[in-house]
């Protein structure tokens, strides 16, 4: 198992951040803070420009073929930008699915996503539910499929054009397509400010996306690639935040010493960047799994436990070892702390990871 980087995905990589860099600045997440909808559109059109969007997605829908590996190298950088841009949700999960299981219309739909030109996203969380792949909402056929039902925190519904949607039929899941315009969305307002809705569904039309026997599987492949995704992502955010943290700590003075040569400071540090290299490796190697196509379940399990357990310990660090700066909302560091918490409460607690690891592991043997 080689987790070095190809020339390729280095590139990829370099390209994404150099576009992040020069776009998220400071002042520019300042300005989005206090935007209306925290969507940096700017940013979106860039990526779209520069080939990022469309580069792991497959050629039949004008991308350059790449895998799961190139996606999560530029999740990395979005993340380490705190860049709210849909991504992940647009055209990993949204365009990733219907280029693989949609009809020739999904497909035109999914190539559009990967230009940039619409977004897509996916309502994969219930209220109360804690099993997504048994969703309580459900669909009938009825002269066309109808949706009953409520989606939780679903990111960029109000700015989706269409929203990917998993239900039950008769004991089944499958996953429907909405216009969002034809459901109930309501905006929630959630620790980074990130545009997310709840959707609510009253006999709302919907295609069907592949059969209904595929729809577990369609099912599956959302969750683990959205749990990936947001793993790859913490993984950014949480590399910036040490970077952050340390620079602070060699810079900042107390008692004529730089605070990072202090016993507690430097325990704090060191544990962020085993956590880190952690991390790292969790989500290298369950990238490398998917694209080798080999099991990744518990692979991606860990990387989601991780990137929680990480999230949390990082985000505290960053936060506690800035001092009173470290809550004041005009520094950069607080961009850290809540994007972290963001994807920390998304991923789930620890209870959940490790329920589902053990489920795994006794299948397993």
């Amino acid at each position: 198992m080689d987790f070095t980087l190809t020339e390729g995905q280095q590139d990829l990589a370099r390209l994404t951040g150099e576009v992040c860099a020069k776009l998220v600045t400071a002042d520019r997440l300042r300005e989005l803070d206090k935007a209306e909808v925290r969507f940096d559109d700017q940013l979106w059109r860039s990526l779209a420009e520069t080939g990022v969007l469309a580069a792991a997605l497959p050629e039949s829908v004008g991308g350059s073929g790449l895998g799961a590996l190139e996606q999560t190298a530029i999740l990395r950088e979005i993340g380490k930008s705190a860049a709210p841009v849909p991504y992940l949700w647009s055209v990993v999960l949204g365009a990733g699915a219907l280029a693989r299981w949609g009809d020739e219309a999904q497909r035109e739909l999914a190539a559009k996503a990967g230009a940039g030109e619409t977004i897509l996203t996916a309502a994969l969380s219930e209220e109360r539910n804690w099993e997504p792949a048994k969703p309580t909402t459900t669909a009938t056929e009825d002269g066309g499929w109808k949706l009953v039902g409520a989606k939780t925190v679903v990111p960029f519904a109000a700015q989706a054009a269409r929203i990917l949607v998993p239900a039950t039929v008769s004991g089944k899941a499958a996953v429907f397509l909405v216009d969002p315009a034809d459901a109930r969305v309501t905006p929630q307002q959630v620790v980074d400010r990130s545009p997310q809705a709840e959707v609510e569904f009253d006999s709302t039309p919907a295609e069907l996306v592949g059969t209904v026997d595929d729809g577990a599987e369609i099912l599956a492949w959302l969750l683990n690639h959205g749990w990936l995704g947001l793993a790859a992502q913490q993984l950014g955010t949480l590399e910036r935040a040490v970077e952050l943290v340390a620079e602070y700590g060699r810079e900042r003075e107390q008692f004529n010493r730089k605070i990072g040569s202090f016993q507690a400071v430097a325990q704090r540090l060191a544990d962020g960047y085993i956590d880190l290299q952690g991390l790292r490796l969790a989500v290298t190697q369950a990238a490398w799994r998917v694209d080798e196509a080999l099991a990744a379940e518990a692979e991606i399990h860990t990387a989601k436990f991780w990137a929680a357990e990480a999230g949390h310990r990082i985000a505290h660090t960053a936060v506690h070892v800035h001092g009173g700066v470290g809550i004041d909302r005009d520094h950069i560091v607080q961009c850290y702390f809540t994007a972290a918490k963001h994807n920390e409460f998304a991923l789930g607690g620890a209870t959940d990871h490790l329920r589902a690891l053990g489920t795994l592991l006794a299948e397993a043997h």
